[in-house]
């Protein structure tokens, strides 16, 4: 890096050579893969299967636009705070 010194960017960890590196990933880190496309670029994606498997499930159901239209009934205006804070 031309704006840094590589005394603050590089680390050197001092290892003893009869000892391998130990590889654990967690099982919150997302997957990324690498796709080669046509002429020769690569396209970066991310699989998120393992992320959505660790986190915790949401037992509250997001409301059914039906829902929140038949709700708005009678009434003349909706404002952004009412519709984002869920005021009646």
């Amino acid at each position: 890096m031309p704006s840094l010194s590589t005394d603050i960017v590089v680390n050197q960890l001092s290892i003893k050579e009869e000892c391998k590196p130990v590889v654990k990933y967690s099982e919150w880190v997302p997957i990324i893969v690498p796709v080669p496309k046509k002429y020769g670029k690569v396209r970066m994606c991310v699989d998120y299967r393992d992320l959505n498997k660790a986190s915790p499930k949401d037992n509250f159901l997001l409301p059914h636009i039906d829902t929140l239209v038949d709700n708005m009934a009678g009434y003349s205006l909706l404002t952004f705070m009412d519709g984002f804070s869920e005021y009646n």
